[in-house]
């Protein structure tokens, strides 16, 4: 299969981006790069047809969160605890004091159910509305609502410091 010069350009300018929200989803750098690579594939195969609707990012994000699910799904077990090496180093810049919150909220995203995970990452990180989500996801927005706000109800107990954040992000939702 030959790639297009322009199918390399995408995933040059995308494809850090979208492996952090792969990571996001599986919450291991390795599963991550594997996942990211199985939509960027079937991307390539699609190329012509997915370019021409000029919407190569969503079907990537897409085949993202279908992925992770169905890997979720496969597993006879939850994803990988967190506090195993995760290769995601912090960028350049962030303040010392952020890194603490940052780790303590990434232990309790990886305490909560895939969907409730994959719930918070859409909603919050990729900033989808309620409706977008469900779409993603495969479910009606009225689940989409009560995930997430079981989800942000797990948080607040597992990282009650963190409190103020999530009401903060629900408010702004």
């Amino acid at each position: 299969m030959a790639v297009d010069g322009d199918f390399e350009d995408f995933v040059r300018e995308r494809g850090t981006a979208l492996l952090r929200i792969a990571w996001l989803l599986t919450g291991h750098h390795a599963d991550a790069e594997d996942l990211l690579q199985e939509a960027l594939a079937g991307l390539a195969r699609h190329w012509d047809r997915v370019s021409g609707e000029g919407s190569p990012e969503a079907y990537v994000r897409r085949a993202l969160h279908h992925g992770a699910i169905d890997g979720w799904r496969r597993r006879a077990v939850r994803p990988r605890v967190v506090g195993e090496p995760t290769g995601h180093e912090a960028a350049v810049g962030d303040a010392f004091e952020d890194t603490d919150r940052r780790v303590v909220l990434r232990d309790a995203l990886m305490r909560l159910t895939p969907r409730q995970r994959a719930v918070l990452v859409l909603r919050f990180y990729e900033q989808h509305t309620e409706v977008e989500t469900a779409a993603v996801l495969g479910c009606s927005p009225n689940t989409v609502k009560s995930q997430t706000r079981h989800a942000l109800k797990r948080l607040r107990e597992l990282a009650p410091e963190l409190a103020a954040t999530f009401e903060r992000e629900e408010a702004t939702s």
